[in-house]
């Protein structure tokens, strides 16, 4: 299972835009975030069919993956004010799809690993879609999560770098459980954060949504194989 990953990076609820711009930036973010998700196809796909990321086990994997996903974030963040941003995270999108090739290789190795995906799929849409309901009907600042989503989301980077070592199912399986729970908030604190102006530039918003999406379906595609794997 690769790492949980998310940027922290705070901005003030006390922002105020006019609800036309927030609700461009809204729109912005959803439309980029449905096109992020090809590339995230195309690179999952490309995995699977080469087996290029096969030996990225171990501490390899985690260094290819660490390195990889921080140095795109961090380009991104410094083009998402330019024209180069939306392409530098379709990049980083086709990226991430490779690293998640290999756990999508391991479940197609079962006998119902195509419908573990669908449903692993079905269930990330359905919390995306909980998530931005709630985050339209929620009055409250969340700002105040922040903090602790953050602690959550270092805690289960360093549990999941000793359980590579450790190769631990049950840490796995406690690592994705609490990886779901954490980056099902994380959406719902990035969701709020957009509907009430305190994010204004849709790349970084959509870095943020896809980096909660791709933990969640990561995680609850690891317990469906661990949980619901058929073999031949």
């Amino acid at each position: 299972m690769s790492d949980p990953v998310n940027v922290f990076s705070p901005v003030g609820y006390g922002q105020t835009l006019p609800a036309a711009e927030r609700q461009r930036v809204l729109r912005n973010t959803y439309w980029l975030l449905a096109l992020s998700l090809l590339p995230t196809v195309l690179g999952a796909w490309v995995g699977v069919s080469t087996g290029i990321t096969r030996s990225l086990t171990g501490g390899l994997g985690l260094i290819v993956f660490m390195g990889g996903a921080f140095a795109f974030m961090f380009a991104i963040e410094k083009t998402k004010n330019s024209g180069a941003g939306v392409p530098v995270l379709l990049g980083f999108t086709f990226f991430m799809g490779l690293m998640l090739s290999r756990l999508i290789s391991l479940v197609l190795g079962f006998k119902n690993g195509p419908d573990l995906i669908m449903t692993a799929f079905g269930g990330t849409a359905g919390v995306f879609f909980l998530m931005a309901t709630l985050a339209t009907v929620i009055k409250r600042d969340l700002s105040g999560l922040a903090k602790w989503l953050f602690v959550g989301v270092m805690a289960l980077l360093v549990g999941s770098v000793i359980n590579i070592f450790v190769g631990s199912s049950a840490g796995m399986m406690a690592i994705s459980v609490a990886a779901i729970a954490i980056f099902s908030i994380y959406m719902l604190y990035d969701l709020k954060q957009i509907i009430d102006g305190g994010e204004t530039n849709y790349i970084s918003a959509a870095l943020k949504l896809y980096l909660d999406l791709f933990n969640v379906f990561q995680s609850l595609l690891a317990l469906l194989g661990i949980f619901g794997g058929q073999r031949d």
